[in-house]
């Protein structure tokens, strides 16, 4: 069984219907797991996905924040809703495929503007979630899953546009990445974009600030396609598709894929 998933902060997903319509239309992931959907569930706008063959979707919802969810052309089942750090916050769904394949798709929180959770009650909310998230994995150590989403860390040095710029800033500074990293080998997971594009700069965010976000590319990557040591070498074939940050009333965003045959 060969399969393209997707991963992508729609940044409210009732707002651009529109654009994730012309993701289905145009490059068809068999999965589709978006972020920041700002929607209860009975609100997303299912019908339209439904028409395009996308008739099965598992979703973890509030109004007008935070919001995951996971469509596809292939059946799948709930397994779980997990509220790390308890934020009372959507920021987790899981469902596994009939191959036995668990995604889990997660948005971890941005963290607001100032690294110190002294004084930044959200930054502190971030490392929690990322420990809740390692802990989590250690007692219960995945197997055959794939991890994606926005988890709005940006780890190596050419994940962002200046490392050294950015090592205060929120999403690059040394705390966040060593949390990032102990999360992540705490479950044996394994980053799949940069298995396959191991150098250069890849960005998957372009700030709303930017006046001319491609030619500043003062970008971050944010969105992340994990896969557990079993499976591996079942992954392939990433990329992102940058021109979507481009189109009609954008996520900040672009959308990140990678296939796995399984």
């Amino acid at each position: 069984m060969s399969f393209t998933l997707c991963t992508w902060n729609i940044n409210s997903v009732r707002l651009r219907e529109p654009i994730v319509l012309k993701l289905l239309e145009e490059q068809a992931p068999d999965v589709l797991c978006l972020q920041e959907c700002k929607s209860p569930v009975d609100k997303i706008p299912t019908e339209a996905f439904h028409a395009l063959g996308y008739t099965h979707m598992v979703a973890n919802g509030q109004k007008g924040y935070n919001g995951v969810a996971i469509l596809s052309r292939l059946p799948l089942e709930l397994v779980g809703m997990h509220d790390f750090a308890n934020l009372g916050h959507a920021r987790h769904v899981a469902a596994k495929l009939e191959n036995g394949v668990t995604i889990h798709n997660h948005y971890v929180p941005a963290g607001g503007d100032v690294a110190d959770r002294l004084v930044n009650e959200k930054f502190g909310q971030k490392l929690d979630y990322l420990a809740d998230m390692r802990d989590d994995f250690r007692a219960n150590m995945p197997k055959r899953s794939i991890l994606v989403g926005d988890l709005n860390i940006a780890p190596r040095e050419d994940d962002v546009w200046d490392h050294k710029k950015l090592l205060k800033v929120v999403s690059h500074t040394p705390i966040e990445v060593e949390k990032f990293e102990e999360t992540r080998e705490s479950g044996d997971w394994h980053d799949v974009t940069r298995a396959d594009i191991p150098d250069g700069k890849v960005y998957s965010w372009w700030s709303y600030r930017a006046k001319d976000w491609s030619d500043a590319d003062k970008g971050r990557r944010l969105d992340h396609i994990w896969a557990t040591g079993d499976i591996k070498s079942a992954g392939h074939s990433s990329r992102i598709a940058r021109d979507a940050r481009g189109w009609e009333k954008p996520s900040d965003h672009a959308p990140v894929f990678a296939t796995f045959d399984l």
